[in-house]
């Protein structure tokens, strides 16, 4: 009797050997942006049906996250995963604690247990992002995968950015993109830990932005008659093309991107790239217009008139408007290419230049000084409203008021003399950060873009302290890539120009150098590309060889 017991007793435990060995264990956590520090365990623990715990102290926003987390859980396994207030020595619990610092957090993970520590609400969040990641890729789904190997593997991770700025730009003015698509935009950065989204609201081919003191300027600013085709300058396919995001919708995207810890900051382009408003406004042009909504790409020489002060009671107005929707500290100004032919012709602007004393110099222009108090006079008017502006590197021509932020977009020159000068400083050079570039050199098979050519490879070699005084070091706040939208019509087209890049993009931003492997994150890249085929996004596969987009002349199949 008893030598049947021993083998009953062997056999199931032959049986439940068995049955771990089913289990896979990834042998690295793959993970993008690779955590700081990772030292990998025995073991699994299984996440269905587990409990996650709240503790106390952690804000609503997080709180939310948390019980999504776990909403999700329980759908992906086809097992209640309960959300409770709480600690427990169980399940999956979720703490906060100052002292391991901002935006950092601490995953412990045994076989009874997964605890995390973060240093405050965004750390909750990245935490979050990071289990996700290390969960079977059915996760992302949204449909029930009960079959699914549910565990993480045993590890312990401590992780902190190593930027405070990691940013996306996204431009919709060229093309525009719906409230749906904005937030899937939003989604994506929020799983690689972004944390701000540039806002391109306004521009020579439409103004998407309500303003409800100049209701026109969506209604009307917002629509060109047509779009050029391709390359050729000198057409236009005669379709008319418009879109724009009322206030509440405004508030509605704000609002959501908050809750995945991602601040956006808009931009409103000036004294440059204003057509949409001139359309519609002409008296605030030099000439008095007519103007039209341009239909083709590149820099037109119409632009606002600095010499009336009608042109500066509309910008404050605009403004004063677009900082009640956006609690951002910063708000972009643009003050990039800006031809100053109309202002050198214009009485009203030579009048202004010379009642300011404005004179040229061996660099400077009296227009380019002209530029300068434009900047400046906007920028004393955020700044009485308690926010900061940020302008292309061009503002940095001539003078420059103390608290301004410089995008470093010419290069990485820009940015080296602003943070000489004390200056803050986003690194978001062409050369590796325009998303709106070829990222193959096999342009014959990738979709019509605008020129230039920025791999994966390119944007994950960039070092933002390169050339940088040690200094000046404290004022880059970070970097950031660039997706502008001329060639760019539909969702899936957006999608597929920024993933993976964005992939390559916050490993600049979060790891420390000693971190970045190119062969490494390539690897991830394979359990990334699952998850982004599980959540429904395009995305492009040179970097595996194959090329174009699914459905567009040119592309694979």
């Amino acid at each position: 009797m008893r030598k049947n017991v021993i083998l009953y007793c062997a056999a199931a435990l032959i049986l439940m050997a068995s049955s771990c060995s089913n289990i896979q264990m990834p042998e690295t956590v793959n993970v993008i942006p690779e955590p700081q520090n990772v030292t990998l365990k025995d073991g699994a623990f299984k996440v269905a049906g587990a409990a996650v715990y709240c503790q106390p102290g952690i804000d609503g926003i997080a709180t939310a996250r948390i019980e999504k987390f776990a909403n999700v859980l329980s759908n992906a396994t086809g097992k209640k995963c309960a959300f409770n207030s709480g600690k427990s020595a169980k399940g999956i619990s979720f703490s906060v604690d100052p002292s391991v610092g901002k935006e950092s957090y601490c995953i412990d993970i045994d076989k009874r247990s997964v605890k995390v520590v973060a240093g405050d609400a965004s750390g909750i969040l990245y935490s979050i992002q990071t289990l996700s990641q290390m969960l079977p890729v059915e996760f992302f789904s949204g449909v029930p995968a009960p079959h699914a190997d549910w565990v993480l593997r045993c590890v312990s991770i401590k992780d902190q950015p190593r930027f405070g700025y990691r940013g996306m730009h996204m431009d919709v003015s060229r093309h525009f993109f719906p409230v749906e698509e904005v937030k899937k935009y939003l989604d994506v950065m929020a799983l690689h830990k972004m944390n701000r989204l540039h806002w391109h609201l306004t521009d020579d081919q439409g103004w998407r932005i309500e303003i409800r003191k100049y209701p026109e300027l969506a209604q009307k600013g917002s629509v060109r008659k047509g779009t050029m085709i391709g390359r050729n300058w000198s057409t236009n396919d005669g379709i008319e093309y418009g879109g724009y995001y009322t206030q509440d919708e405004i508030r509605d995207v704000v609002s959501y991107a908050e809750s995945i810890g991602i601040t956006i900051i808009p931009e409103i382009d000036l004294p440059g790239h204003m057509m949409g408003a001139l359309h519609v406004y002409p008296q605030l042009g030099c000439t008095g217009g007519p103007y039209e909504v341009w239909h083709q790409w590149g820099v037109s020489e119409q632009v606002l008139c600095p010499g009336k002060e009608e042109t500066f009671a509309f910008i404050e107005d605009v403004l004063a408007e677009v900082m009640v929707l956006f609690p951002s500290e910063y708000i972009h100004i643009g003050g990039d290419e800006c031809p100053k032919t109309e202002w050198e012709k214009c009485p009203d602007c030579q009048k202004r230049i010379k009642e300011l004393g404005l004179t040229a110099d061996a660099g400077h222009s009296a227009e380019t000084r002209l530029q300068n108090y434009v900047t400046a006079r906007v920028q004393e008017f955020v700044n009485r409203h308690g926010k900061k502006i940020i302008g292309w590197d061009e503002i940095l021509e001539g003078e420059l008021a103390e608290g301004a932020t410089v995008m470093s977009w010419r290069g990485v020159e820009g940015g080296i003399e602003a943070a000489s000068r004390g200056f803050d400083v986003i690194m978001v050079p062409t050369s590796h950060f325009y998303f709106d570039y070829y990222q193959s050199d096999r342009t014959d098979l990738e979709p019509l873009s605008i020129g230039g050519n920025v791999t994966f490879e390119k944007v994950y070699s960039f070092d933002p302290m390169n050339g940088i005084p040690e200094s000046a070091s404290k004022h880059i706040l970070g970097v950031q890539a660039n997706l502008w939208t001329e060639y760019i019509r539909t969702p899936e087209h957006l999608e597929y120009m920024l993933l993976p890049r964005l992939d390559a993009l916050s490993e600049v931003q979060w790891c420390s150098p000693e971190k970045r492997d190119l062969d490494r994150v390539k690897r991830s890249l394979e359990h990334m590309g699952q998850i982004y085929d599980q959540a429904g996004y395009t995305w492009c596969k040179a970097v595996f060889g194959e090329y174009g987009l699914p459905g567009m002349p040119g592309g694979r199949n």
